[in-house]
């Protein structure tokens, strides 16, 4: 049986909008802003936006069970010609997706249908749109039982998206916190279901370029998929409660505890970063002075895994220049060399590290 699904918005929000829900989207505000800070305090914001998009891609697409390491996936982002691990063919998709739509939504503080299918249309390679054929359920993994059955008739589906696209950028629709707002935008497009593969990562690409739109962070910098893989559970539980009792309150709570889970991870280790990014600057300069330039620090961070063409291009230098720089900085300690057939790359093992323990 088809579960009829209604049109945002919720008609009484006040009933949604418990103390304890918020009591709890408050402090999700104050770990946000705090973000907000922190990662405008990072010189280049590609650092950012690169290592900790990739650490998203990675962390979204094992909720699906596309699983990749992450010396496959900085691989596969030096060498985008010849990736052989179809899964972290599919994590470095998910990163352009999630980038491209970032860097669009920032332009226009919209987000708009065209936007959503963009970022489908990049996860699979494929331009099928929304759903038009019947036949999607969403089955239990562990025994196979039927738990829900999303719209089916394609009218309905596209009147359901474009609804969800008016509420999402109309804020007079709505005065409910826009925390809470991002909690029902995420289920009712789960609940919608409205591609036939890529829901789940699309509808977590949209959880942040809403905070993107909403002015709450200024780069896509809070990720939800390390928090939702280790309370996978909870996740799929809470999604279907709503579905079956109507019961909004556990799942507003889980995603309020999302955000301030992985605020302050993220603050934590965007703190790291920046120490480290000043240790390795203060080292260039007393032992390395006249080879430092911030552009080449700043590549050291950008790419976990970086190579010469990468220096070539951040900093306008030839190939024995940017050769020059790298082999003295791996003879120096500050990077590792390794090497694949004829080339060589390089690994800031630290900020590796950082990454690797943030998983």
């Amino acid at each position: 049986m088809v579960e009829a699904l209604l049109k945002l918005p919720l008609t009484d929000m006040a009933a949604l909008e418990t103390r304890a829900v918020l009591k709890r989207a408050a402090e999700a505000h104050r770990y946000l802003a705090e973000l907000k800070g922190v990662a405008a305090s990072i010189p280049n914001e590609a650092i950012l936006i690169n290592t900790l998009s990739l650490q998203e891609a990675k962390d979204s697409s094992e909720i699906e069970n596309i699983v990749t390491t992450h010396d496959a996936l900085y691989k596969a982002n030096l060498f985008t010609e010849a990736v052989t691990d179809p899964a972290a063919k599919e994590v470095q998709d998910y990163a352009i997706a999630l980038t491209q739509s970032f860097q669009t939504v920032r332009r226009h503080r919209l987000i708009r249908l065209d936007d959503i299918l963009g970022v489908q249309q990049q996860l699979e390679h494929n331009r099928a749109g929304l759903r038009r054929l019947p036949g999607t359920e969403l089955k239990n993994a562990r025994t196979g039982e039927v738990v829900y059955v999303p719209p089916q008739n394609a009218r309905e589906i596209e009147d359901l998206m474009n609804n969800l696209v008016e509420y999402i950028n109309d804020d007079s629709l709505c005065d409910a916190d826009p925390l809470v707002k991002m909690a029902i935008i995420h289920h009712q497009f789960e609940s919608i279901h409205p591609f036939y593969d890529g829901n789940g990562r699309t509808g977590r690409i949209i959880n942040i370029l809403y905070l993107v739109a909403q002015d709450l962070l200024n780069l896509p910098v809070l990720y939800l998929s390390r928090y939702i893989i280790r309370n996978k559970a909870g996740y799929y539980h809470h999604l279907q409660q709503v579905r079956e009792t109507g019961d909004w309150e556990p799942w507003l709570l889980y995603m309020l505890d999302g955000v301030i889970d992985t605020a302050q991870a993220t603050i934590k280790l965007i703190g790291q970063i920046k120490q480290l990014m000043q240790e390795y600057k203060q080292r260039m300069r007393q032992e390395l002075p006249k080879l430092y330039r911030q552009e080449l620090l700043n590549n050291l961070f950008n790419h976990p895994y970086t190579k010469i063409e990468f220096v070539m291009d951040d900093l306008g230098v030839s190939r024995i220049t940017a050769t020059k720089y790298l082999e003295q900085l791996t003879a120096e300690g500050f990077l590792h060399k390794e090497k694949i057939g004829r080339t060589n790359y390089f690994i800031n093992q630290p900020l590796c590290a950082l990454l690797i323990e943030q998983a």
